[in-house]
Formats: structure tokens, C-alpha cells, sequence
């Protein structure tokens, strides 16, 4: 099985704190393919580097079409999981999607730690159907370039963070942001509820659904793209569009 690992940020480091991350929890014989887009915003910190990091992980996903099993996004907006899903002969997964449903498995009502504000991330689980399991979110006082930098400083941040989410009502805390992959294996001895980190949920359930084999959309707004027209896009993703792929 070969999953594509697909960053929506440029900073290379970031997507190599994801892929060790995503090897770790993939089963044998999952091949981890880890992609940083070729443009974008080098950390998505405001909805405008998140709509122009969309652009940039679709032109990403295009180039692998048809190559891989599945695609995890290795971003923890979920940045463009519908559209992706639309053009993606395979299933994608948003990594922060599936902590938050996994965390659902796992008790009542959840939490989410991440970097900063919190807000963009209580849309998002609104979308996703959450709002109602969500007790805590909890934005820390960290950067991802932090995280990448002083990880262990971050680490107590990041810690302080996830027991003021218990204390609001979490029976299970997704820690939130690519750059936090990895950390909650290291923190979970000292913490007194689950902790879940989004790349390896993402993973998991991707491994789950490429065995499944559900099939694809043929009706509807998800089903494929066919002989949209477009200028200016990269041949892959231009294709995508056209059903020409």
C-alpha cells in the first residue's frame, strides 16, 4: 500500500515531523510518501495563506493521481479535504478529521490543544459535526517553528495546554498542528486522559479505507470532475479538472 503524505505548508521540516510521525504508526508493507507543494505559504497562520495553501496541495495531489492508495493531509486545517476528495481517484484523509473522530471512540466530548487561536479550528469541527463533542480548545502560547526549534519547551506548553482541556470536560485531547506530530506518544505517560495525534489517526483510517475498497462517487458533489476547463494550472491539475487524468 502506498499512502501519499501531502504537506500543505513548504517548510520542509514540518514534513519531515510528519513522515517520521506517519512510519511509525503505518502497519507493514505501507510505503509513507512524504510531498511538500511546490509554492505556497511556508507556515499557514490566516485564512488567506490557508486559501492560497489549498491551490498549492490540489497542484500537489494532482502530480500523484493515480500513483498512490491514499493521501493524507499532512495539514491540520484540513485544507481543501472536500476538493481534494473531489479530484482524487483514491481516499483522502484530514489528519485533524480523523483525531476528532477517533477521539469520539474514545469518550464524550473531546479537546483540542494547538498553536495560538483556536477559532478557525471550532469552524472546521462545526463542519465536520463535532461542535457538540468538542468541550476544549485551547490555543497555546507557541509557534511551529517552536515546535521544530525547542521542542521540549513546547512540549510543556503543549502539556499545560491539554490538562486546562481535561479540566474543561475532555475525556480525550487531539493535540492540533503538523508540526505537533509525533508529540503526543511522548506526552501520554503524563497524561491523565488519551491523547491523539492527527497524522497517525489519518493514517490508520487511511490504511482501513483502502482495504475497504468502498468505491468512488459517481453522482453528486463529490463524484469526479469532467470537462471543466481551466488557464494557467499545472498539466496534472488542469487534467484533474477535465476528467482527462
Amino acid at each position: 500500500m502506498r499512502l501519499l503524505l501531502a504537506n500543505a505548508n513548504t517548510t520542509q521540516a514540518i514534513t519531515d515531523l510528519c513522515a517520521a510521525a506517519a512510519r511509525e504508526a503505518a502497519s507493514p508493507g505501507t510505503e509513507i510518501l512524504p510531498a511538500t507543494p511546490r509554492f505556497g505559504p511556508a507556515v499557514i497562520a490566516s485564512r488567506a495563506e490557508n486559501a492560497i495553501a489549498a491551490h498549492g496541495l490540489l497542484d500537489l495531489l494532482a502530480e500523484h493521481a493515480g500513483k498512490v492508495d491514499a493521501a493524507v493531509l499532512a495539514v491540520s486545517h484540513d485544507t481543501a479535504l472536500e476538493a481534494a476528495r473531489q479530484i482524487m481517484p483514491c481516499p483522502v484523509v484530514g489528519m485533524t478529521e480523523a483525531a476528532c473522530f477517533t477521539a469520539c471512540l474514545l469518550g464524550g466530548r473531546f479537546g483540542l490543544v494547538t498553536f495560538g487561536g483556536v477559532e478557525t479550528y471550532r469552524e472546521r469541527i462545526a463542519q465536520h459535526g463535532l461542535a457538540g463533542r468538542c468541550a476544549s480548545l485551547v490555543g497555546v502560547d507557541a509557534t511551529p517553528q517552536d515546535a521544530v526549534r525547542e521542542p521540549m519547551e513546547v512540549e510543556r506548553v503543549v502539556l499545560a495546554g491539554v490538562t486546562h482541556a481535561v479540566r474543561e470536560g475532555a475525556d480525550a485531547v487531539v493535540l492540533g498542528g503538523a508540526a505537533l506530530a509525533g508529540m503526543a506518544k511522548r506526552l501520554r505517560s503524563a497524561s491523565v486522559v488519551p491523547l491523539l495525534d492527527g497524522i497517525a489517526c489519518a493514517v490508520k483510517l487511511a490504511e482501513a479505507l483502502v482495504a475497504l475498497a468502498p468505491g468512488r462517487a459517481r453522482v453528486g458533489s463529490f463524484a469526479a470532475c469532467d470537462g471543466q476547463e481551466s488557464v494557467g494550472l499545472s498539466p496534472a491539475l488542469a487534467a484533474l479538472l477535465r476528467g482527462s487524468a
